[in-house]
This record gives C-alpha cells, sequence and structure tokens, in this order.
C-alpha cells in the first residue's frame, strides 16, 4: 500500500515499527540499497550476523549514550551521501503487535542533522512472525506520504509515532 510513497529517487529516512525479524530481511527488497540501524548485539548471531556484516548497516551501541548517537549520526549521513536511504526502528526493540512504546532519541536526531524527508511505514509482520513462531497468513506494509524536513521535531515525530499507532493496528489481521 502507499508505493507512491516511496522515496527511491532521493534518500529519506524510513521510520518503521519493529514486530519481528521479518522487516530487518525484507526492507533490503522493498527498498533497494537501504541502510539499515541496529544494535550491535545481534552480531554474533549465527547467518544473521552473516547478513549483518555484509549489509549496509549501522550497528550501534546502545549502552554508548552520546557517543553511540554521534557515531549513529556521522555514518547516517555519510550512507545518505552515498544515495542511500536509512531505515531506523524508533522503538528500539521489537515491540508487541498490542504493546506501544515511547521512540528512542535517535529518530529525532536523524531528523534534525541530516535534513531528509521521513517516510513512516507500517506492517503487520509481527502477526504472523513473532519471535520463535512462524504462522500462515499475508503480511501488509504500508507507506505513507513523507513529512518533509525542516518541521519542528518533536512535531514530526510525535506525527509518525501516532500515524505507526494507528496504522499497525488497522493492518492487523481479522480475527474470527
Amino acid at each position: 500500500m502507499g508505493l507512491e510513497n516511496k522515496h527511491l529517487d532521493s534518500p529519506c529516512i524510513y521510520v518503521c515499527n519493529h514486530q519481528s525479524t521479518w522487516e530487518t530481511l525484507a526492507f533490503n527488497r522493498l527498498v533497494p540499497d537501504i541502510c539499515i540501524i541496529a544494535k550491535h548485539e545481534l552480531r554474533p548471531i549465527p547467518i544473521f550476523g552473516w547478513f549483518l556484516a555484509h549489509a549496509p548497516m549501522i550497528l550501534i551501541d546502545r549502552s554508548g549514550g552520546g557517543r553511540a548517537l554521534a557515531g549513529m549520526i556521522t555514518q547516517a549521513r555519510e550512507e545518505a551521501a552515498k544515495g542511500r536511504s536509512i531505515l531506523i526502528f524508533p522503538e528500539g526493540t521489537r515491540v508487541g503487535v498490542d504493546d506501544r512504546c515511547a521512540f528512542q532519541p535517535g529518530l529525532i536526531a536523524l531528523y534534525r542533522k541530516l535534513g531528509l524527508p521521513i517516510v513512516p511505514v507500517a506492517h503487520n509482520a509481527g502477526h504472523v512472525w513473532r519471535k520463535g513462531v512462524k504462522t500462515e497468513g499475508a503480511i501488509t506494509v504500508a507507506y505513507f506520504p513523507a513529512i518533509p524536513p525542516g518541521r519542528p521535531a518533536a512535531e514530526a515525530i510525535a506525527r509518525v509515532e501516532a500515524l505507526l499507532n494507528v496504522e499497525k493496528d488497522r493492518l492487523a489481521p481479522a480475527t474470527s
């Protein structure tokens, strides 16, 4: 849904809800040549760690505080200069399909420092691909109109947060 909202011609910040491993893997196909921000603790995981090492990634140490945030901004700026969009999961961790979580400060820092539009993306992968459980079902991905750079950051982030929370519920499969 909303494929016309993808920014394939210029870099942007894709902001996506995080419910499963699916979206981390799928985004490499959904948006070619994207750079994903992920926690460095994932690197030792067999196979997945290899994927992280060989795909454009910004691996951050979430315990690194301001230094980690500054490093993320520097690396994201370098990737955007190469023409790559950045993908961030602003909750900072997987969140259950019925749960809500405040966004981490990385998104607001990226928006302020990079001067790129934000493209909100919602999906329902958590309903079919949960931690340790995969069931049959269709995964729906929805791209929403970009929020242009230069808006008050708190306003832009609040809009993304509200949109993702509403849309991930709307995309949930109907139950019988």
